[in-house]
């Protein structure tokens, strides 16, 4: 049985969902975000296809000594850099029914700054 916190985060989720969706040329940004480490996935929600992902959990991520939020930070960095060489700049942000606050903000905020214009 899920909780109530987990189970208003999927009502949310689905609210977000139903307005957010992503193109070839504007793939989705999908964010998920666990006790320890966060998520990202470009998806093309035309064919249901993940384009690219990158995590705090991928191999080669500097797990040096740092706080989530700066991981998240880098994961967003190190998407952002990724989609670029591949072609994509210009992206839909979907937060997945977390709040648009703490590790899914620097997520977003890496992402800006490694050049991806939401």
């Amino acid at each position: 049985m899920a909780s109530e916190k987990v189970l208003s985060r999927l009502k949310i989720k689905k609210r977000v969902r139903a307005k957010v969706f992503g193109n070839p040329e504007k793939p989705r940004l999908s964010v998920y975000r666990s006790n320890n480490d966060i998520y990202a996935q470009l998806i093309d929600d035309t064919t249901g296809k993940t384009l690219l992902s990158f995590s705090s959990r991928t191999k080669g991520f500097d797990k040096a000594k740092s706080t989530k939020s700066d991981k998240s930070f880098i994961v967003g960095k190190q998407l952002a850099e990724t989609a670029t060489a591949n072609g994509i700049s210009h992206i839909v942000f979907d937060r997945n029914g977390y709040l648009y606050h703490g590790r899914v903000k620097r997520l977003a905020e890496g992402a800006r700054e490694g050049g991806l214009i939401f």
